[in-house]
């Protein structure tokens, strides 16, 4: 099976082919490496990846066919890697070294006999040597008798020029990612407002979008954790973030699985608004803390199925980074047949926790559902209703449209129920909902329970 290597390199790695064996200098303000980004990238069109020095090198033979051809794969992969590289440059090959060679040397179509010695980097050091021996391609020294070039320059020459003409298997220390996000940043100063740790926060948060992509995650909760100036911290104080220690934390969740780190940098923001720093930070540190798998979403050609701005659960999530999460209430569903009973009010603990069915006091028990209609608005309390010639009275005589549903319960727990429920329409009010009670033998008793809009 013929190997088909891809070599890329982006703008803003090193560039100067004369030093590949350089390690990369990554700005320590900013921890995406942009070659390990790029790597992240690859590594949804192919297990094989490794990082080379300056450049990525992708093992695609096995992609081909998936991808609809070489060419078809060749500009999927350039599309994806743009975004986290920005301007990449690449060259493709037979094997590993000629696809870095042709890179390194700006020749993506040149044969491997005329790739010069200086992009080979076995032969790096003993360019000057060679060159005085007139070799200055690869084919020329491969020219050169192999035992004496073995005593000479070491078999690790031969060796590479086996590798880069087929003869000897290429191996690798792939590329993998670590199955949880964990990733530190020494600050360039001393930050003391609490406000002002979202610069340093947004480039760990740039670094998690990368990890999260190439993992195909969503991103649940998270923690931050900063190192404070033990020599300039207030001791006496003391809160909820820091526990009079040396570091501070912050955890995080949103309601579902998302990618979208813009949202979660606005509500890292709206957190740290509201914390207090004791002393400066000098050090950031953010782990991922619960993630999940994230399924794709299907578009829509229809207009009216786009949907423009925030979700409402994105809202709601800012809403109780804000204002706290007791100041922000959503319905709960609950496992009874009493109307009134059906759902509570409890502070907003994510979009599936207010909307799965099942109440917190019990769990595993489903929602109550019914065939029933029930009205758009419930009253806190039935009101009691004025009954003239056996007919309940609301803002006029109502008129019984369907019904009755009867409603037995509450016998277990000793506090029965016994209702008769009923659609009726009111002249001034329009469709109201009412209930007979069953308990009394002597007269009944009509309640007002809810109005339909």
């Amino acid at each position: 099976m013929l190997m088909y290597w891809i070599a890329l390199r982006s703008r803003t790695a090193v560039t100067d082919v004369s030093a590949v064996e350089a390690q990369v200098s990554v700005d320590p303000v900013d921890p995406v490496d942009p070659v390990l980004a790029l790597a992240w990238q690859v590594l949804q069109f192919s297990a094989q990846v490794a990082r080379v020095d300056d450049a990525v090198v992708v093992e695609a033979s096995a992609s081909e066919r998936l991808f609809g051809g070489r060419a078809a794969l060749l500009a999927r992969v350039l599309q994806a890697c743009q975004h986290a590289a920005g301007v990449l440059t690449y060259a493709q090959g037979p094997t590993s070294l000629v696809a870095l060679g042709r890179l390194w040397a700006d020749l993506p179509q040149a044969a491997p006999d005329d790739l010069p010695l200086q992009v080979l980097q076995a032969a790096h050091s003993h360019v000057p040597t060679l060159l005085l021996l007139g070799c200055r391609t690869w084919g020329q020294l491969r020219a050169l008798p192999r035992g004496g070039v073995a005593r000479r320059f070491g078999s690790g020459l031969v060796d590479a020029l086996d590798r880069a003409y087929g003869v000897r298997p290429e191996c690798y220390p792939w590329v993998t990612l670590a199955p949880v996000f964990d990733a530190s940043l020494e600050l360039p100063s001393a930050v003391e407002s609490a406000p002002a740790l979202l610069f340093g926060a947004r480039r760990l948060l740039d670094q998690l979008q990368w990890w999260l992509q190439a993992r195909q995650l969503g991103v649940l909760a998270l923690e931050l954790v900063w190192q404070l100036d033990a020599r300039r911290s207030n001791a006496t104080h003391v809160d909820a973030h820091h526990n009079g220690s040396s570091e501070g934390r912050l955890v995080w969740r949103t309601a579902e699985a998302t990618r979208d780190i813009a949202h979660v940098q606005r509500l890292l923001a709206e957190l740290l608004a509201g914390v207090r720093l004791p002393a400066p930070v000098l050090q950031l540190h953010l782990r991922s803390v619960q993630t999940q798998a994230l399924s794709g979403v299907s578009g829509s050609l229809l207009v009216q199925d786009v949907r423009a701005g925030d979700a409402l659960h994105q809202m709601v999530e800012r809403l109780v980074a804000r204002l706290g999460p007791q100041r922000v209430l959503c319905v709960r569903p609950c496992a009874d047949h009493v109307p009134e009973r059906m759902q509570r009010w409890a502070p907003f603990q994510g979009k599936h926790s207010a909307l799965d069915g099942r109440d917190s006091h019990t769990p595993g028990k489903p929602w109550i559902h019914s065939d029933a209609l029930y009205p758009t608005w419930l009253l806190a309390r039935p009101e009691p209703l004025v009954v003239l010639s056996d007919c309940p009275q609301y803002q006029g005589s109502l008129t019984l449209l369907a019904g009755p549903q009867r409603l037995e319960t509450g016998w277990l727990e000793g506090l029965p129920v016994l209702r008769d429920y009923f659609i009726a329409r009111s002249p001034q009010a329009g469709l109201v909902w009412v209930y007979r009670e069953r308990l009394q033998k002597d007269r009944a008793d009509w309640y007002l329970h809810g109005l339909f809009s």
